[in-house]
């Protein structure tokens, strides 16, 4: 069954279909919720990001909050190694973050694996599973991991092709469309300020930066200020 998913997902065509054939092998790997990210280093520390994944609309904005993935233990380690990870409870624990554990854990975010392939030209491709049930122990699990390993070998190559990269025309416009004060909202917001602080810090009234925040949303065509955020990020307009 899952030897299949591997052919499956290298033969995807579109970008909906990548992500059902993401979807479909997470499930019969043993897990609820998936999430593939492909990420483009781009130049001055910025990078271009596209994910795919099945996360529940309910936990949707706080999964998108970038200003999480600076803390996150699972994030971190696959910004920094190739090694898959097994992560649970302890894992947060250990980092001082048992409450974040249990806000996700709510949502089905209880334990799962996570891999990341660093390859040349600043590519790098993570992809991560996750259930709220336990993980099986010995040659169960190490099986799962082998799995997820292969797969992300193929799925990585479906990605560049159907999910990279935007046309840097589109970020241009984009750029030229939100103002300086816009796009220091964003930033501020990224690094997990509220409305009232940025303000502060920039000097200007809370109003005003809700303001600047609800017209980069209206710009960038996002729903919330972490999905603009994230569009942001993905277009190398902030870093």
């Amino acid at each position: 069954m899952l030897q299949g998913g591997y052919q499956s997902v290298l033969e995807a065509q579109t970008r909906e279909e990548f992500r059902g054939e993401v979807i479909r092998f997470a499930h019969n790997l043993g897990f609820s919720t998936v999430s593939a990210t492909a990420i483009q280093d781009q130049t001055l520390g910025s990078a271009h990001f596209e994910c795919v994944d099945n996360v529940p609309n309910s936990f949707t904005e706080r999964f998108e909050d970038v200003s999480q993935w600076h803390v996150d233990p699972v994030a971190q380690h696959c910004k920094r190694s190739s090694v898959p990870l097994v992560w649970d409870q302890d894992t947060y624990a250990r980092s001082g973050l048992g409450a974040k554990w249990e806000e996700q854990a709510a949502y089905g975010f209880k334990t799962g694996l996570a891999v990341a392939l660093h390859m040349p030209e600043g590519r790098h491709f993570f992809v991560g599973v996750d259930r709220d049930s336990e993980l099986p122990k010995g040659s169960t699990l190490t099986r799962m991991v082998a799995d997820l390993q292969l797969f992300a070998v193929y799925a990585q190559e479906s990605a560049w092709r159907l999910l990279m990269p935007e046309p840097i025309s589109t970020a241009q416009g984009l750029s030229t469309r939100l103002t300086p004060r816009e796009l220091e909202c964003l930033r501020w917001t990224m690094e997990g300020k509220t409305a009232w602080e940025v303000g502060a810090i920039l000097s200007i009234t809370e109003r005003t930066a809700v303001l600047h925040l609800n017209n980069a949303m209206r710009k960038l065509d996002c729903a919330s200020k972490h999905q603009a955020v994230l569009k942001a990020l993905r277009l190398g307009l902030i870093r």
